[in-house]
């Protein structure tokens, strides 16, 4: 028998980290149920969804753990009666969202305003013991806090960048040199991921089985030019680009470079089904935050035929087109490389450095007299 029915554990969770993930933990072995309330403000830059769909991956296999979100911009004093009764309103509404119905008799904290919360409860205070580890910590250097994430919340937040182009405009090149030159910087860096394009293996894979299909049957083997594509293979490239893709970024730095995805793979259908190609499939729209792409010029590149491809100048002009109107009709960021080689680098090295500038800096969550650093009650809901 458990020593409560139903625990309770709030807090901000921006981002959630090991010692959020081991106190849920514990509160699942101390409690029949458990519900963890992430309680987000307007200031926030992470979104209040992508919390919440971070700890269920991460408690997905604890059956017990009930995790919801709310937002919430009431004032942070706690030493003012009529904010304690708002945050509280907040928190059951935050709980009757969830659909649990049994009283909380346990509340989870670290914090000195742990006894007055569960007060409110009428529930019984279960304190913790702070270790080294914050939010606030982690929000201030993401990279040297990087292994203290679990894997949903590091593929959350890494930069993704897209290479995009082409035939024979430089993607392949310019993404693993880029991904070089992040590794570069050593740490966790060294640990940055590169995507290679699914679909020049997946085109061996397809051409092999068509030249081993001719011979047993006694036929010439095809060329490349004769094999045909369909609905079918482009799906299966799209679905494992985007696996890879997910894959790498669960396990790399912050940042992760990716040869292609499967939002290309949408043009290449267009590139050789023509009229047959369909409107923008979901494997194309329901990906991950795209960060940046960057899209590698046909001008000024030499054609080179490495044997798995087809094609011309003109062809190559019209899928530079091609790319650029749908990054721009789609909303994306993109940045076209062009000039030499040694240019394209540079300026893709520069639009990268940039946005992780931004990107690994964090909105200030709200404070007040009650909560700020210093006080008596020492982190806000952190």
């Amino acid at each position: 028998m458990k020593a409560y029915r139903h625990g309770l554990f709030i807090g901000k969770f921006y981002p959630p980290h090991r010692g959020h993930h081991r106190v849920i933990r514990q509160a699942a072995a101390e409690c029949e149920r458990v519900t963890v309330l992430v309680m987000a403000s307007i200031a926030e830059t992470v979104p209040l969804e992508h919390r919440v769909a971070w700890l269920k991956a991460e408690h997905k296999d604890e059956s017990q753990v009930t995790i919801g979100g709310i937002r919430c911009d009431a004032p942070m004093d706690v030493g003012d009666e009529q904010v304690w009764q708002a945050q509280v309103a907040v928190m059951r509404a935050g709980i009757r969202a969830t659909g649990q119905t049994v009283p909380v008799d346990a509340v989870y904290s670290a914090d000195a305003y742990g006894p007055e919360l569960a007060g409110r409860f009428g529930a019984k205070a279960v304190s913790l013991l702070r270790d080294d580890l914050s939010a606030t910590a982690v929000r201030a250097d993401p990279g040297s806090h990087w292994d203290d994430l679990a894997p949903a919340t590091q593929a959350g937040l890494t930069t993704r960048i897209i290479l995009i182009g082409a035939e024979s405009t430089g993607t392949t090149t310019i993404s693993s040199m880029l991904a070089e030159s992040c590794r570069s910087k050593g740490g966790v860096w060294a640990r940055t991921g590169w995507v290679p394009e699914y679909g020049r293996e997946y085109t061996t894979i397809k051409w092999d089985a068509e030249k081993r299909a001719a011979r047993e049957a006694g036929r010439p083997e095809p060329e490349l030019e004769a094999i045909v594509w369909n609905h079918e293979d482009f799906d299966r490239v799209a679905y494992e680009q985007t696996r890879a893709e997910e894959s790498a970024a669960r396990s790399g730095s912050p940042v992760l470079i990716c040869d292609t995805d499967a939002f290309a793979t949408m043009l290449w259908e267009r590139r050789y089904l023509g009229e047959q190609a369909r409107p923008a499939q979901p494997w194309a729209l329901d990906l991950p935050d795209r960060h940046l792409y960057l899209v590698t010029d046909h001008e000024g590149v030499p054609w080179h035929d490495d044997g798995l491809r087809e094609g011309d100048l003109a062809i190559r002009a019209a899928m530079t087109g091609w790319f650029v109107d749908e990054l721009t009709a789609a909303g994306h960021s993109w940045v076209l490389l062009t000039g030499t080689l040694e240019q394209r680098l540079k300026l893709a090295e520069r639009s990268v450095e940039q946005l992780l500038a931004r990107r690994l800096s964090f909105g200030e969550p709200f404070s007040g007299p009650g909560f700020g650093a210093g006080s008596r009650y020492a982190v806000e809901y952190d």
